[in-house]
């Protein structure tokens, strides 16, 4: 966000909203994908599998870029 812009209390529960309501999804879905495949660990591969599926074009990438980035620097920490 810019700084000189801030957002209201209602904008930021819908926003949040979305934010679970997108979570939920797609772990839901990477569920059913780890135990169709026989997996009672989620793993990075059904996640980026299940975004590729459920997030279109551009923000299936970004997301991608995000989780890359975010996992990298998780696993360098350690």
């Amino acid at each position: 966000m810019h700084p000189d812009i801030g957002i209201s209390s209602k904008a930021m529960s819908i926003m949040n909203s979305l934010v679970n309501d997108v979570f939920e999804r797609l772990a839901g879905e990477a569920t059913r994908l780890a135990q169709y495949s026989g997996r009672t660990t989620l793993t990075s591969w059904e996640i980026q599998t299940v975004v590729h599926l459920l997030l279109p074009g551009e923000l299936a990438k970004n997301a991608m870029f995000k989780v890359t980035k975010a996992v990298t620097k998780y696993t360098s920490s350690k």
